[in-house]
Parts: C-alpha cells; sequence; structure tokens
C-alpha cells in the first residue's frame, strides 16, 4: 500500500479518528525508525493546528517528517512554501476558512491537505 493509499485508510478509519498531524506521520513511520502507535502519539496532540487553529497538522506532520529524515532547514522552507503557495496560508484556522468561503465540506478539506502535504513530503525525500 503506497503512502496516498494509506493516508485513504486512516483518514476513512471509522474506529478512530486520525487527526491531520497523524495521518502524515503514520505512512511515514518506517522511514522515519518510529512504529505506528509511536507516531500517532508524536502527533496526537498537533490536530486542529496544534488544538488551537495555529499552523495546520499536516504541515507539522510534514516538517516532523522531513525533520526525522534528515532534511535542512532548506527542504523545512521549501515545503512550507510550496504549501502555502498551494493554499493560501499555513494555519489552520485560516485554511478553514477559505474551504468555508469555497463551500468545501470540513473533512474533505482536512483530507485533501493531508494528502498534498504527503505528496510534498514524498517529492522532497527523493531530492538530494
Amino acid at each position: 500500500m503506497d503512502k496516498i493509499q494509506q493516508v485513504h485508510a486512516l483518514r476513512g478509519d471509522p474506529d478512530v479518528h486520525y487527526n491531520c498531524c497523524q495521518s502524515v506521520l503514520i505512512p511515514f513511520a518506517p522511514e522515519c525508525g518510529l512504529d505506528r502507535g509511536k507516531a500517532g502519539a508524536l502527533g496526537a496532540h498537533f490536530g486542529g493546528g496544534m488544538r488551537h487553529g495555529g499552523t495546520c497538522g499536516a504541515v507539522t506532520g510534514a516538517l516532523m517528517v522531513l525533520g526525522m529524515a534528515g532534511k535542512d532547514e532548506s527542504a523545512a522552507k521549501a515545503f512550507m512554501k510550496a504549501f502555502r503557495d498551494k493554499n493560501g496560508c499555513l494555519e489552520c484556522a485560516g485554511l478553514l476558512e477559505k474551504a468555508v468561503e469555497c463551500g468545501e465540506d470540513r473533512k474533505c478539506h482536512c483530507d485533501r491537505m493531508v494528502i498534498e502535504a504527503v505528496e510534498l513530503v514524498e517529492e522532497a525525500l527523493r531530492e538530494r
């Protein structure tokens, strides 16, 4: 199962709510030296913009993966720029406001943020 398929499985699990940060971290857990449970615990309080509308959990999860993969500050900045360019901001509250303005359902919006973050991380990890 590839990373995007794993995201769909996590986000579609009716028994467990995986927040955006966990949904980015868990598919990359093996590459980061974590098991699924540790990755879930690490990201537990980063959903909902650290539970207060701050930086999107998908972004924080992606930055954690990049850091654990040994990527430098330039990779982190490139990730944040690409995510911001595509979505207008990095903050959960701002992203959700944009979703409401566009009539996008919250779950669909958050699923899309997670998928975009995972795709950008995969791209960054392929670069040397």
